[in-house]
């Protein structure tokens, strides 16, 4: 079609100033040439607690190359998760949304059957929207598929992560910008043990072992048994059984970095290495205590001149979809996500005080109902055990684990630094000074010296349920659980 010259100028002006019908609805991102957005992996492990990484200060395990990627990027000491447990923290990792507010309430597979609203989006949808070539390899543990839709699902072994960094070389070679979801299914423990329970879990340790990878091993004896453990002989060996698996994941993850630098992409890569919640013992995983939500955080953003080594503001799994977006340069608005974008945390641009999160878990099973809420302010932290009145729920695994079965066979009064009975049975509130009590023993409830911090927090914590729709924020009315029970006390 010939243009007359009013046509050309505007034509002109439309590519200029992106005024074009199509290019008004997107992202001024792709007003960007596709080699000047910057591509991203986001590296998901599944149940690594920062107690065995060495860069994170543990002088046994072996992991030299995320080690590395500390080295040349940042490590975050205070990053959460917001639920302890795999499918709702995924959902959370690529929502930017708090469980509650998108039915993300526990596992998706079998039976559990819990599935994120479809009026929801995600990160990938938005990224592709915007002109990424986004692919995914490993554990998904997300539904329905059409909110969490990659362009390309790689196949490949979660336990051999050297086969799935094989696998994705593909993906680097792609034009566009490309987001990687590479998810392991490695320290996640193995199948139960069932009767065995003296057996310690393979923590997906093969004996005939994975092609390509050399296994790193370790004694029971060596180990570092973290303080909220029993430092038995069943947990070393289960710790031992662990460690492997780390040393496995860094394995992969090595050869996955190979193949992107000789890609040549690596210094226009984001790299990003989390977990996505904490070690699969009782005591962390599924619980809101430290070791289930305080984790690996470590970035390399080689777009940056430099960065800090380490960062200790408060960020959280439910900032990571903004943060993302703006490294992708897309526009949304402030409001679409609960979470806040830490770009300027890592460029050092927000000097912000970022000392508060939230934390909010409903179920892991769907056998395991315990509404947990929590909010973390600077040293303090309030839990809100919304079913306190039930005997605290353990995951399958946990609970055939012999780490745990050691103390429940032969009756032992301590998990830990915890008594068994404090384990099962959980206050209404726990309020802990995390400065002088890290392993939350002491709870300060009715501590007549802590009475205004508590208040604070639960007016916190009331304003943060209210703020992300939280259907269980109705339980802060006492009277509520009696409703339509004819009961009147």
């Amino acid at each position: 079609m010939k243009l007359n010259s009013q046509h050309s100028i505007f034509f002109l002006l439309s590519l200029i100033f992106g005024l074009t019908s199509c290019q008004s609805s997107k992202s001024t991102a792709q007003l960007k040439e596709a080699d000047d957005r910057p591509n991203i992996i986001l590296f998901v492990s599944d149940d690594h607690g920062k107690d065995a990484l060495g860069c994170y200060g543990n002088p046994v395990i072996k992991t030299p190359n995320l080690d590395q990627l500390a080295e040349d990027g940042t490590i975050f000491n205070n990053a959460f998760c917001t639920s302890a447990s795999c499918a709702a923290s995924r959902s959370v990792i690529l929502t930017g949304k708090f469980g509650h507010a998108t039915g993300s309430y526990g596992h998706t597979h079998d039976y559990h059957h819990f599935s994120t609203y479809e009026t929801e989006t995600s990160l990938p949808i938005i990224l592709e929207e915007n002109g990424y070539y986004t692919a995914r390899i490993g554990k998904y543990h997300l539904a329905p598929e059409k909110v969490f839709h990659f362009q390309e699902v790689i196949p490949g072994n979660q336990r051999n992560t050297v086969e799935m960094a094989n696998n994705v070389k593909k993906v680097f070679d792609k034009k566009e910008p490309f987001f990687l979801y590479f998810c392991t299914g490695d320290p996640h423990r193995g199948e139960s043990t069932g009767p065995n329970w003296d057996d310690p879990n393979s923590f997906g340790n093969s004996k005939t072992g994975y092609q390509g990878v050399e296994e790193i091993t370790y004694t029971p004896e060596e180990v570092l048994v973290p303080s909220f453990l029993p430092d038995t002989k069943e947990s070393r060996e289960e710790l031992a059984q662990y460690y492997q698996s780390v040393s496995r994941i860094d394995t992969g993850f090595g050869k996955m970095m190979e193949h992107l630098k000789t890609s040549g992409k690596l210094d226009n890569t984001i790299v990003i290495y989390i977990s996505d919640n904490g070690i699969a013992f009782p005591g962390a995983k599924t619980t809101l205590y430290e070791p289930g939500m305080n984790l690996p955080c470590i970035i390399k953003n080689p777009l940056l001149k430099e960065q800090d080594k380490v960062k200790n503001e408060f960020i959280s799994w439910v900032d990571l979809t903004p943060t993302i977006l703006d490294w992708a340069g897309v526009n949304y608005p402030k409001d679409q996500f609960h979470g806040k974008s830490f770009d300027g945390v890592l460029s050092g641009d927000d000097v912000a005080v970022r000392d508060e999160i939230y934390a909010s878990h409903t179920f892991h099973e769907i056998t395991m109902y315990y509404p947990m809420r929590v909010v973390r302010h600077q040293n303090y932290k309030l839990i809100f055990n919304i079913a306190s009145g039930l005997e605290y729920p353990f995951a399958s695994d946990l609970w055939v684990s012999s780490t745990w079965q050691q103390v429940y066979r032969s009756n032992g009064k301590y998990f830990g630094k915890r008594t068994v009975e404090d384990y099962l049975h959980h206050a209404e509130f726990e309020l802990y000074d995390l400065e002088k009590d890290p392993d939350e023993i002491h709870n300060l409830v009715d501590s007549k010296a802590h009475q205004e911090v508590l208040e604070t927090m639960k007016k916190k914590m009331k304003q943060f349920q209210q703020d992300t729709q939280d259907p269980w924020k109705v339980f802060w009315d006492k009277d509520y659980s009696l409703q339509g029970t004819g009961l009147n006390l």
